[in-house]
C-alpha cells in the first residue's frame, strides 16, 4: 500500500495534519486571498480536499464545489463538517491520478501541499493533464505546496507538535540530490508509539512553472503566498496558477 492510501494514517495524524487553527486560517484565506476570490457561482474543484476545511467557506460564497479524495475518512469527516455548516457539496471518492471531469470546473485547486504524491514523474504530470482536461477554456487552476527554496530555510531541523493527550515528532529528509522529500513521524499517546513515513516530490517555483506548461497551461504565475505576493527570497509558499486556454 502506497502511503496515502494508508486511511489509519490519515486519521491517527489528523489533529497535526487538520488542527482547528487550519481550519480557522482556510475560512480566512477563502475570504481574504486575491488567489481564491473567484466569481460568484463558479464551479469549483477541491482536489484533495481532506477533511474539507476549504469546502465550506467557499461554499458559503456561493460556489458550486466539488470535493475529492481518496481516503473514506476524510470523506467522512468532510460530509460532517458540510452538514454541520448547511453547505451543500458534492463529495467524490476518487484518485487524483484518475479522476477527469471534462470541462466541468472553472477552477481547480490543489491545497496544503497536496500535490507530488507519486513515485513516477510522469504521474505527478498526469495529474495536472487531468486537472488541465477538467477546466472548461479559460479556467483556473492553482496548486499550493512548500517550494525548495522555502523548505531550504529550515528543513531538517526536528519538529515537535503537543496535543492534548499525545505528543508528535517529526523529521524532514532531503533525498536524490533535492527531488524528493521524506517526513518521518511519531505519534506517542500514553505507552504506545505509531510512526509514519511520507515521501513526496518537491518542486522549485521554475520546476512547477515547467510542468504546468507541460500539462498544456498558459499564463503560468507563481507567488510567495496567498496574498499575492511574489515568489522570492521573502516566500512562505510556492502557489502556481495557469489557465486552460
Amino acid at each position: 500500500m502506497r502511503w496515502y492510501a494508508d486511511d489509519g494514517l490519515w486519521s491517527d495524524f489528523f489533529e497535526t495534519m487538520f488542527s482547528r487553527r487550519r481550519a480557522e486560517q482556510a475560512g480566512e484565506l477563502t475570504a481574504g486571498s486575491p488567489l481564491l476570490d473567484f466569481p460568484a457561482g463558479s464551479a469549483v474543484l477541491d482536489l484533495c480536499c481532506g477533511p474539507g476545511l476549504y469546502l465550506v467557506p467557499l461554499a458559503r460564497q456561493g460556489h458550486k464545489v466539488t470535493g475529492v479524495d481518496l481516503s473514506p475518512a476524510m470523506l467522512e469527516r468532510a460530509r460532517e463538517r458540510c452538514a454541520e455548516a448547511g453547505a451543500e457539496v458534492e463529495l467524490v471518492r476518487a484518485d487524483m491520478l484518475d479522476y477527469v471531469a471534462p470541462g466541468r470546473f472553472d477552477v481547480v485547486l490543489n491545497l496544503f501541499t497536496s500535490f507530488g504524491y507519486f513515485d513516477d514523474p510522469a504521474d505527478n504530470l498526469r495529474v495536472l493533464r487531468n486537472a488541465h482536461d477538467s477546466l472548461a477554456p479559460g479556467g483556473t487552476l492553482l496548486v499550493d505546496v512548500l517550494g525548495k527554496e522555502v523548505l531550504a530555510g529550515w528543513v531538517g531541523r526536528p519538529q515537535v507538535v503537543h496535543h492534548e493527550d499525545a505528543v508528535v515528532f517529526q523529521r524532514d529528509t532531503i533525498l536524490d540530490d533535492w527531488t524528493r522529500l521524506r517526513t518521518d513521524w511519531t505519534l506517542v499517546r500514553g505507552d504506545s508509539a505509531r510512526t509514519a513515513t511520507i515521501t513526496s516530490f518537491v518542486y522549485s517555483g521554475a520546476e512547477l512553472r515547467s510542468l504546468f506548461e507541460s500539462a498544456g497551461f498558459t499564463g503560468v504565475e507563481c507567488f510567495g503566498d496567498f496574498d499575492g505576493s511574489p515568489y522570492d527570497n521573502h516566500a512562505r509558499r510556492l502557489i502556481v496558477r495557469g489557465r486552460r486556454g
